[in-house]
């Protein structure tokens, strides 16, 4: 038997790498070559359960352990991880099919949040309340809030995993890291790594497994205070259901986006077109942000698509650290097939495509970077998230028209404004229903709140605003005189 590039990963619980009770397997496949590149242990119904009650034992010793402790801890893990950059960076390219150069966000994304929350956590301060009747003092407090359980997306495998992991240890929580199936490589390695360093017990745990024996148990179970979750709407959903069922929890989540990208009439053109088509080529389109409908002034649509046509002719698709692709593969046969239904469905509802349009012939999940054009706007394909590199493009004569069109989603993640025009570009900012406005250029980083709104989340990633998500708030009253 051919020995698979990242061998077998143990799942981590109560701080040690051990294989699933029931000792079944989960193969990972690379999705440019369809073969597969590790196992990993497919933890059971009984591992699930060690794992919530290790947890709470971790958050008992975590919460009160000295922020100063906490913090070297924190450090030692973020310079591990950095030793093994390489090898995460690798791992996340053949579990998912990332690019070498687009693997280096995920890396930064987890050491960046370490850091961030590290230093974020050490200005959260006691906040005074005034009594008014001068009879007693009230302090409004933070303390750690109890286990959180992660459950994560595959598009960003350390990128979603970071965003959860630094907070929480910032905050003193114990969290529970449930990553995809898709993509639990790099995860399943952080585990190796706070082994190596003999990270404190129960305060990080790795598992993947099926629905019945590992989801369903950790939103069922009562030890969770929070429920946290980058994902599909629909997925979001079923666990909060399911987790309410037992005990109120506390849910932080990420949701699907329907991303509006609307180009003025007096928008610069050539930058509109490369960010449009950068977002859609990133990651092979597999972005929560990324734009799904393009509404293009009327005046502008012809050579608007022209130019996005041009510059996906050119995009190169592959894999490999030596290839230097532009694009790689979608991360399974299942969104190849989502995909070239969306792609297949516009084109019945009127689209005319310009470009692209089906999976690449051979061996790998590649799918072209398509363009389809529409003369009508009232089409029901663009109430559907594509995750995938496909543009949908739209006309549109006015901005009111347009932002009516923007807002008809039951999403609200991201939108993008190009125009020349200040007041234009105000607004679109206080009309847009998404929970960020981006006004000609992109902009993301660790200290910027990130989040949604109507079926797009809960709270926010990233930003010193997260921290709260795993901080318990508690009023402290004390009288200034015995009664």
């Amino acid at each position: 038997m051919e020995q698979l590039k990242f061998g077998h990963k143990k799942l981590y619980i109560d701080g040690a790498l051990v294989e699933a009770s029931n000792h079944k397997t989960f193969e990972v496949i690379c999705p440019a070559d369809e073969k597969p590149t590790a196992t990993i242990a497919w933890a059971s119904a009984e591992d699930t359960e060690r794992a919530l009650k290790s947890a709470q034992k971790g958050f008992e010793t975590w919460s009160v352990l000295p922020l100063e402790e906490r913090l070297k801890w924190i450090d030692k893990l973020r310079n591990k991880i950095i030793e093994n950059s390489d090898l995460l960076r690798e791992s996340i390219m053949y579990e998912m099919g990332k690019t070498w150069e687009g693997s280096e966000e995920d890396l930064t994304s987890i050491t960046n949040s370490l850091q961030y929350y590290s230093e974020e956590i050490q200005k959260r301060k006691d906040i005074p309340l005034e009594d008014k009747e001068g009879t007693h003092t009230h302090q409004f407090v933070s303390q750690p809030l109890g286990v959180a359980v992660a459950f994560l997306a595959y598009n960003f495998p350390l990128l979603n995993l970071g965003f959860k992991l630094g907070p929480a240890l910032a905050a003193g929580s114990s969290i529970i890291l449930k990553p995809s199936e898709f993509s639990p490589l790099s995860a399943y390695i952080i585990g190796e790594l706070c082994a190596e360093i003999n990270f404190p017990k129960g305060v990080i745990t790795v598992l993947c497994g099926d629905l019945k024996d590992v989801g369903i148990p950790l939103c069922e179970s009562k030890i969770p205070r929070l429920i946290t979750m980058i994902g599909s709407t629909e997925t979001a959903q079923k666990l909060i259901a399911q987790s309410a069922k037992t005990s109120i929890k506390r849910y932080s989540m990420e949701c699907g986006g329907n991303a509006p990208f609307i180009v003025c009439e007096d928008a610069d053109l050539e930058l509109a077109v490369n960010i449009g088509t950068a977002l859609k080529v990133g990651n092979s389109g597999q972005i929560c942000v990324a734009p799904n409908r393009f509404f293009v002034h009327e005046s502008l649509i012809e050579e608007f698509t022209a130019g996005m046509v041009a510059k996906f002719k050119t995009t190169k698709l592959g894999f490999g650290r030596e290839n230097k692709p532009d694009m790689g593969p979608l991360t399974n046969k299942q969104s190849v097939t989502k995909v070239q239904g969306i792609v297949e469905k516009a084109i019945e509802q009127g689209g005319q495509l310009l470009y692209g349009g089906k999976a690449v012939d051979g061996t790998g999940y590649y799918f072209e970077p398509t363009v389809v054009v529409f003369d009508k706007n009232d089409v029901e394909i663009l109430q559907h998230e594509i995750f995938g590199p496909v543009a949908l493009i739209v006309p549109f004569k006015t901005k009111e028209e347009v932002i009516d069109l923007a807002n008809n989603t039951d999403a609200g993640l991201a939108s993008y404004v190009f125009s020349k025009n200040d007041d234009t570009l105000e607004f679109f900012a206080n009309r847009l229903e998404f929970g960020e406005v981006q006004l000609n250029g992109v902009k993301y980083d660790i200290y910027l709140p990130h989040g949604g709104v109507k079926n797009s989340g809960i709270g926010v990633d990233c930003s010193t605003y997260a921290l709260d998500d795993y901080l318990a708030k508690k009023r402290v009253t004390k009288a200034l005189q015995l009664q």
